[in-house]
């Protein structure tokens, strides 16, 4: 459906009916399938035979998500995870060697910094930080062992943005991967792989569910790299539910409205903060001031949901603004239909040490708002001192 706009194919792409012919895509909740024969079982585990063996391997919920999300990011495969960590993990792991190396933004999740730091070390793989939009840094960080280029953006929770054509460039010259976190933006806001990245990773937890009912997590991109995730992720077993699967499925067919609804209400929401006495500073790429705004105007299509601001003072002020809210949700997740509201410093990013948080940006008077789906005049009211 290569000729049908992006609404459609969310709608239409991925599900194929079985002979029931079911309207609505089935889990298939079945840890493993029957084979005809033991000539056909034989068949299909020496890889020369088409068909599901095992959930572990394959599962037609699981195939209907991967499917319809590729059509999405315009990949030529796509490999599902039990979450985005497990996506981001399951790519590093099946492109770096011990002893090789990868470079990546120092301004990423809280979590994707730990695994960088205190896990991905032990396998003997080096990492190199450098600041997200500084393309002399990443040119400069080069090596000659170095195998993989990680960020994403716009950066959760400030915003911060990379020309990603310029990135690519660089990467393509030097025979690298291009790893894009896509979370923020999800494809109906941004297309990495269109501006020259490799692969995108999600955490479809976030956008992609967008009602927070679930963990899934998805690699898309070059076919090639994407066959050898599958079987890193077939044999380690970060596997996506069928449950989880059918949920981020459906959460794909409304993506594209919701996130045109969550882009209007941040940027509304954004431009009452920049007024308030209370704020110090807000962060929204969407604002034309944002250092950001031109590239990620180019690049992306919307500017998201995902508004962070500074308070006068310290973390006293930024806990007692979030302790007053009453309708707004006190969660870390993000990309939900319902605003949350959380404290990066004490939260997602708490494992940073007080340097890292330095570099990061990550002060003490920062909130973090995911903007959801209600009347945006209620989420304002709500953040009235």
């Amino acid at each position: 459906m290569t000729e049908k706009s992006f609404q459609t194919k969310s709608v239409r792409v991925g599900h194929e009916p079985t002979n029931e012919q079911e309207h609505s895509a089935s889990i298939f909740l079945t840890s493993s399938f029957r084979f005809s024969s033991a000539e056909e079982a034989a068949d299909r585990f020496e890889n020369s035979g088409k068909g599901n063996m095992y959930s572990r391997f394959t599962n037609p919920t699981v195939d209907a998500f991967q499917n319809k999300l590729a059509a999405l990011e315009g990949a030529e495969k796509c490999q599902a995870t039990a979450s985005g960590m497990a996506a981001i993990f399951a790519t590093i792991m099946t492109i770096l060697k011990p002893g090789e190396h990868m470079v990546a933004s120092r301004c990423m999740f809280g979590t994707t910094i730990v695994l960088l730091n205190n896990i991905i070390e032990k396998f003997g793989i080096k990492v190199t930080f450098v600041d997200l939009p500084d393309l002399k840094s990443w040119e400069s960080s080069v090596q000659k062992n170095t195998k993989l280029f990680l960020l994403e953006t716009p950066s959760n929770p400030l915003g911060e943005v990379v020309d990603i054509k310029k990135l690519a460039a660089i990467s393509k010259m030097n025979n690298i991967v291009l790893a894009v976190d896509n979370c923020i933006m999800s494809p109906a806001l941004q297309k990495p792989l269109s501006l020259g990245a490799d692969l995108v990773i999600h955490s479809a937890t976030k956008y992609i569910d967008g009602q927070g009912r679930c963990l899934a997590g998805a690699v898309a991109g070059n076919g090639s790299i994407i066959d050898d995730i599958s079987l890193f992720s077939r044999s380690t077993g970060p596997t996506l539910s069928p449950f989880n699967a059918w949920i981020v499925l459906k959460g794909l067919e409304t993506l594209n409205l919701r996130m045109r609804a969550h882009c209007e209400s941040a940027m509304t929401l954004a431009s009452w903060l920049e007024r308030q006495t209370f704020v110090e500073k807000v962060h929204y790429v969407g604002l034309n001031r944002h250092p950001h705004h031109e590239v990620a105007s180019k690049q992306q299509s919307g500017f998201g949901g995902i508004v962070s601001f500074q308070v006068k003072g310290g973390r006293k002020e930024a806990f007692r603004l979030i302790n007053n809210t009453k309708m707004i949700s006190i969660t870390a997740n993000l990309g939900d239909t319902k605003t949350t509201i959380t404290h990066p410093s004490s939260t997602t990013h708490v494992r940073l040490s007080d340097e890292e948080k330095k570099q990061t940006h990550i002060t003490e008077n920062l909130i973090r708002i995911s903007v959801g789906l209600e009347d945006v005049d209620d989420i304002i009211a709500d953040l009235r001192p």
